[in-house]
């Protein structure tokens, strides 16, 4: 008792004279205490693969109905957790940097797609970096999109290894950036590089898994691909799938990439499997946002890709990328462990910051209170139990916020709190947010400002922000 007053005691005075937050503290500092709790450590701890696709939609895969082939991804799905209600950021960095932290990304002051600069403070304990200290070999392959200055890259944030590209969007082939800058690099140190991009991920995923380790050292793999995001250049082998069944030439694109990355998953699994450690390899997988319309340029990449005017697909979702309908924040997400679980579906809301908590609760690594992480560890719903059913969930853009409590979602359009227009929805009776009630329920709407302004502060006042 002596020890968890010394605690609140340290609390109020790093929090003093924000008393108008009060209660988010209190709150953070319960899921602190919760966050601390881990798995039991008798078994060995489980290897970790996180696989995060590219403005995937809703609808862009099988088991929801899609007419693009995702059969890996589809089984999965019914051998696994799948996620009925899983939320992440509208837009990629955002996404990417809630994951990796265990923190809403606008805490590091992050709104929007990262250009050059570090995205996350130094020193930040991510997700990899607390399992590097818990015994993990680490490694990424694929899109960074957290800063390409050089004290920004992978392998400062806790990756032992690193590959992939750095900036946000690349030509598949060619792997340059729009404006035909290099961003294509192993362990941080720029390079070229024949081969698709998705192949190459792949490649580099299984390298990762196949190389040797000692037995009982646990592996965390981040593979985060480039696909569905534009630009898209598939092989003929991909795209004949649908010649004859879907008839627009950049979404014929868009599913072949979807397809293509879904044959790259399975070629994981049958490493996980022939290298002996599926049954103990936790797989999650996951979009970083909606998909996206349409895109365009005769510009970008010097004019070389013709107009993408058919991308995803969110139906029935409201919305696309970018926006704080959940057609932009409400994505496919499934997780397997064959040792563990078996197939179930999760209707509570689980948030991307939610990752971090709940892996290291399986991985049996205590966080420091320091880290002060706001997401929940999700594993007691898969246990059966029931988690808060008032829980927050908060967006911030630079022209924009939203807020979700249980089933109503808040949204504001505005830079500024006291300006701007309110929606409001009830996810629970109109979960395709097509009827704004902000009129009928003044209460509920006021309640939800009163929260909004709370996390907002919290933004302003960098509260959370800090590195161990």
């Amino acid at each position: 008792m002596k020890q968890l007053q010394i605690k609140m005691s340290k609390i109020r005075n790093r929090f003093i004279g924000f008393t108008a937050i009060g209660f988010s503290v209190l709150l953070l500092f319960s899921v602190s205490c919760n966050n601390q709790k881990t798995a039991k450590t008798e078994d060995k701890q489980p290897n970790i693969v996180v696989i995060i696709a590219d403005d995937l939609g809703w609808n862009d895969v099988g088991y929801h109905g899609s007419e693009i082939k995702t059969p890996t991804i589809d089984k999965l799905a019914r051998s696994g957790i799948e996620f009925d209600r899983f939320y992440v950021c509208s837009v990629c960095s955002p996404t990417r940097a809630s994951l990796l932290t265990g923190r809403y990304p606008s805490r590091y002051g992050i709104l929007s797609p990262l250009g050059d600069e570090a995205g996350l403070p130094t020193g930040t304990v991510t997700i990899a970096g607390l399992l590097q200290q818990n015994g993990y070999d680490t490694g990424i392959s694929g899109k960074w999109h957290l800063g390409t200055v050089p004290e920004g890259r992978p392998l400062n944030y806790g990756f032992n290894s690193s590959y992939g590209y750095l900036r946000g969007q690349i030509d598949p082939y060619t792997h340059l950036y729009k404006d035909g800058s290099k961003t294509w690099h192993r362990n941080d140190v720029l390079e070229d590089e024949e081969g698709h991009a998705t192949d190459l991920i792949t490649e580099e995923a299984i390298r990762f898994i196949s190389k040797p380790r000692e037995k009982s050292t646990p592996f965390f793999l981040y593979v985060a691909y480039s696909v569905p995001h534009y630009p898209l250049e598939e092989p003929k082998e991909w795209t004949d799938i649908y010649e004859q069944t879907i008839s627009n030439e950049s979404r014929r694109k868009n599913a072949a990439s979807v397809t293509h990355m879904d044959n790259s998953i399975e070629q994981i699994l049958q490493v996980l499997r022939k290298t002996g450690v599926e049954e103990n390899t936790i797989v999650m997988f996951l979009s970083d946002n909606g998909g996206q319309k349409s895109w365009s340029s005769k510009t970008q990449y010097n004019g070389k890709f013709k107009p993408h005017d058919v991308l995803g697909d969110n139906r029935p979702l409201r919305d696309w990328k970018t926006s704080f309908y959940d057609g932009a924040l409400r994505v496919p997400a499934v997780l397997i462990w064959p040792a563990k679980i078996k197939h179930m579906k999760i209707d509570e809301s689980i948030n991307v910051a939610d990752i971090y908590p709940t892996l290291a609760f399986l991985a049996g690594a205590e966080i420091p209170d320091e880290l002060n992480l706001e997401g929940f560890n999700f594993w007691p719903a898969v246990e059966g139990e029931s988690l808060s059913k008032e829980r927050i969930m908060f967006w911030r853009s630079n022209n924009a916020s939203a807020l979700k409590k249980g089933n109503w979602k808040l949204v504001h359009k505005g830079k500024n709190f006291e300006e701007g227009t309110v929606e409001l929805y009830n996810l629970h009776s109109d979960p395709y947010e097509t009827q704004d009630v902000s009129k009928e329920n003044i209460e509920k709407v006021l309640e939800l400002k009163k929260d909004l302004k709370r996390e907002l502060e919290l933004d302003s006042q960098g509260i959370l922000i800090g590195a161990s």
